[in-house]
């Protein structure tokens, strides 16, 4: 033994070593805490309030003086955290469109905060790494791709606000009109068209970036859900005539309320003859196109000018992870790139910095956990889970159908059921009181998770399915409990 060995013995080692072999006993903790907790799932409930002595310890906790040991901060992470989650992670979560975390995407997560970088531009593997994911995400989903067509972001409310600049941008340029230097006083109001069904990001976007909700026409849907492309077309020509810019259409690849997924072809024709930027929200749905039984829904997605989806939806990545695709990366330089002299990076090349691509500079390290969510399961793999939520999905249609207690609102297309409860003899505003309340009674119980929302002027509820391990007796459950809370809330208002 060397004297230097003796000296660690005894108590001398160097801080550094010290502090090595604390993160390394507390990070075996960690994974420990995670294992336990995601193997404990499906036997604790769903979901329920936290008591409020709970509460008030995350609440009111004091700012500290002095700092604590690892091992008792984990200690406190068991103890005052896991124990209270929001439910995602259970097989009967069908609530909102939040996913389980993939397993690999959660071991990718430690990794990627242990590099750190900011994956702004560079040479280092975490640019690199990102090229490639994006460029797997677009072939997933069957989007073209030249290099440089998209970046990972926080979710689709920033790819949108990435796509819809570059929309606006081009279309203030060949209107002769150069937003970036001078911005959109003086110019004629540019137009986009939604459904009543499109996501709130498209309307946050569209005031963010300066073009106001005002100007933002909300086209019919068809009895299916889908985009009324005759409307469309009328609104299209109503406002060129009134010396206003159409510029933008925002399709569906799955709407949040029943899942339905556009016609982009007949779209697409539509904004091709009339130069009109195609955007799809793909946040949740996209990724259904991967379901073989469903695919055909998808037909002319890939003809969009850009696309925005969430590998942390269906995919299963740990929560942040958006995706911006675009089929002219120009166009996303054109909107945002500006390098200034103290990040001149000569060795970029034609490519240059992902932070010229979008709004943020500093990027955290998105694509290892994506890559490690696909490279997990590959492509067949999630095609297999994919499918088996639809499957589910439409077998929850089906025990919907055959209760007379409840009424399926919409064709199951996606991996979404809207449905509502109907008592015999309950109608109108009654009906929709209980149904409105029936959603947070159904999550107080804790059996099962399900979200309300409004169609067609009538309250919902809608079971969103992303778990492929949900079971067709966690269905049978959530029909159960909806039939129960149902009669309790019904009771209650009636006293």
């Amino acid at each position: 033994m060397t004297s230097d060995d003796s000296r660690a013995d005894d108590g001398s080692r160097g801080t550094g070593s010290r502090q090595a072999d604390d993160f390394r006993a507390a990070a075996h903790t960690a994974a420990d805490l995670a294992a336990d907790h995601l193997a404990g799932l499906a036997a604790r409930p769903v979901w329920q309030p936290m008591d409020d002595a709970a509460r008030r310890t995350l609440l009111d906790a004091p700012l500290p003086a002095a700092g604590r040991p690892l091992a008792e901060l984990l200690d406190a992470v068991g103890r005052d955290v896991l124990p209270y989650p929001m439910g995602n992670g259970h097989p009967r979560f069908f609530g909102w469109v939040n996913s389980a975390p993939a397993p690999a995407g959660v071991l990718a997560t430690l990794a990627a905060a242990a590099m750190n970088p900011s994956s702004a531009g560079g040479d280092h593997a975490d640019v690199h790494l990102e090229r490639a994911v994006v460029r797997w995400i677009a072939e997933l989903v069957g989007f073209p791709h030249p290099a440089g067509g998209g970046l990972l972001t926080s979710g689709t409310s920033m790819a949108t606000i990435v796509c819809l600049a570059a929309a606006r941008d081009r279309a203030a340029r060949a209107a002769g009109w150069d937003v970036r230097e001078d911005g959109l006083a003086g110019m004629p109001p540019l137009v986009g068209y939604v459904t009543g069904e499109t996501h709130s990001c498209v309307r946050k976007a569209a005031e963010l970036l300066g073009l106001g909700s005002r100007h933002l026409r909300a086209v019919a849907t068809g009895p299916d859900g889908r985009l009324d492309l005759a409307d469309l077309r009328a609104a299209v020509a109503r406002d060129r005539a009134a010396g206003l810019l159409p510029f933008l259409v925002v399709a569906s690849a799955g709407t949040v309320g029943t899942g339905a997924v556009d016609a982009f072809d007949p779209i697409a024709d539509l904004c091709a003859e009339e130069r009109l930027w195609l955007h799809v929200d793909g946040a949740y749905g996209a990724f259904g196109v991967l379901d073989p039984v469903i695919a055909h829904r998808y037909a002319g997605l890939g003809r969009a000018d850009s696309l925005a989806l969430d590998p942390h939806k269906w995919l299963g990545v740990p929560v942040d992870c958006g995706c911006a695709l675009v089929r002219d990366p120009a166009g996303l330089r054109a909107a945002f790139s500006l390098v200034p002299s103290y990040l001149r990076d000569e060795a970029a090349g034609d490519l240059g910095w992902f932070s010229e691509y979008g709004t943020e500079q500093t990027r955290p390290f998105r694509a290892l956990k994506v890559w490690a969510t696909i490279a997990h399961r590959g492509r067949d793999g999630l095609a297999r889970d994919i499918a088996r939520t639809t499957a589910l999905a439409r077998l929850l249609g089906e025990l919907i159908a055959q209760e007379p207690e409840l009424e399926l609102l919409a064709e199951v297309q996606t991996s979404i059921v809207a449905f509502r409860l109907r008592p015999p003899g309950l109608t109108g505003p009654a009906l929709d009181a209980v149904n409105r309340e029936l959603p947070a009674a159904v999550q107080r119980r804790g059996r099962a998770f399900v979200t309300g929302a409004r169609l067609g002027g009538h309250e919902m509820l809608r079971a969103c399915l992303l778990n492929p391990a949900t079971t067709e007796a966690d269905l049978e459950l959530l029909v159960q409990e909806v039939k129960t809370a149902g009669t309790e809330v019904a009771a209650a208002l009636h006293h």
